[in-house]
């Protein structure tokens, strides 16, 4: 990623469920405040969410970095947590290890992951185990005309 970006940072507390969602708001807000597609802006909102939610079920904190470059969008969650023992096998869809009190408030279905996949065009994912986890999303705008920086000036010029 080059070119100049717009960046944000943005905490994230372990068993916060009062603001679970938040961060995510946020960064669809400011989205739709420059103008992007909505239906890209709803892929950003749902990567987001996914990973924000990641944090509050399953790590002690965690931050959220929200980065525009000309190119793309880039997320990437930190946290300090459990960390992820086998990444291949939480990438599947229901597999999850989140706990009961947690599964009964309707979280811990075993989806982050995937939805994370389905919304972005590059997930990458290390983990240490006993230390924490580090996703990271790029999602690229979508482009009518295959002109990428044509649309990113637009959104800048949205104001």
């Amino acid at each position: 990623m080059h070119g100049k970006a717009l960046e944000w940072a943005y905490e994230i507390e372990g068993r916060d469920f009062r603001n679970a969602g938040k961060v995510s708001s946020k960064v669809k807000e400011i989205l739709k405040e420059l103008g992007f597609d909505p239906a890209f802006v709803r892929g950003v909102a749902i990567a987001s969410y996914e990973a924000e939610m990641n944090v509050v079920c399953h790590a002690d904190k965690g931050t959220l970095h929200f980065a525009i470059f000309p190119e793309a969008l880039k997320i990437v969650v930190e946290d300090q947590g459990p960390g992820i023992p086998d990444i291949e096998l939480a990438m599947q869809e229901g597999y999850s290890t989140a706990p009961p009190e947690i599964r009964e408030m309707g979280f811990g279905a075993g989806m982050g992951l995937p939805n994370m996949k389905k919304n972005t065009d590059e997930l990458n994912i290390c983990s240490t185990v006993g230390k924490g986890t580090v996703v990271e999303m790029v999602i690229r705008p979508p482009s009518p005309e295959n002109d990428q920086d044509e649309a990113i000036v637009r959104h800048h010029h949205h104001r």
